[in-house]
């Protein structure tokens, strides 16, 4: 009596040059020529939720042992040609550095966020939702961190954090809400071969690693 499908989407985020990025494929439907979507799939039915977005990026990609957090559902009646499909949307915070992914027939590729204007389906929404998540968490749990070097200067995170926010942060009040967190170490070391004066190096917290990514 049911004529309804259920599918995930995985919103996979990463940081390089200053610019928050997610990773995208070429869309394979008709109807969404030359536009780009996230990644996704139908649920099997013999499936658990909870296993399908690590189906989906590791049969897209090959990323296993990736953190995914769900996000929200969307489910309006139009959303896919095909028929009534729900979609549950995770994401996940990676380190594009440490990520190669070999060229498929979908053209899987990072995107600037910022410059993202249109998407596959309702792709753009389930993107913006995850970002405001994103926004929502970043001051709050140390969940970021990944997405940086080991050790990285305070000057770099501080260029992430403007990344994700869409914003430019004050560098005294971003420095003195940071340090009141606790979350890093100081390493007693510079920056090396940089243009511009040398700051501190830090890394997160060993022990917070678990809360974030």
């Amino acid at each position: 009596f049911f004529n309804i499908a259920l599918s995930v989407d995985c919103v996979i985020l990463g940081y390089e040059e200053k610019q928050l990025k997610v990773l995208l494929i070429k869309s394979d439907l008709k109807e969404f020529e030359e536009l780009w979507s996230l990644l996704g799939d139908l649920v099997m039915p013999n499936e658990d939720l909870e296993e399908a977005p690590y189906r989906v990026l590791k049969q897209r990609t090959g990323l296993k042992d990736v953190y995914l957090e769900q996000v929200h559902t969307f489910g309006k009646v139009d959303r896919h040609p095909s028929g009534r499909v729900i979609t549950t949307a995770y994401y996940s915070l990676i380190n594009i550095k440490n990520h190669q992914f070999a060229p498929d027939e979908n053209e899987l590729n990072w995107h600037v966020v910022s410059e993202i204007e249109k998407l596959a389906f309702d792709h753009k929404l389930i993107l913006d939702t995850c970002i405001e998540r994103l926004r929502g968490q970043v001051m709050e749990r140390p969940i970021v961190f990944n997405l940086l070097p080991e050790k990285f200067s305070l000057r770099e995170l501080q260029d992430l954090y403007e990344a994700i926010l869409g914003c430019e942060l004050d560098r005294r009040n971003f420095r003195k809400r940071i340090m009141l967190k606790d979350w890093l170490i100081d390493l007693n070391q510079m920056e090396e071969d940089v243009p511009h004066r040398p700051g501190k190096l830090y890394k997160l917290k060993p022990q917070l690693k678990h809360i974030g990514y």
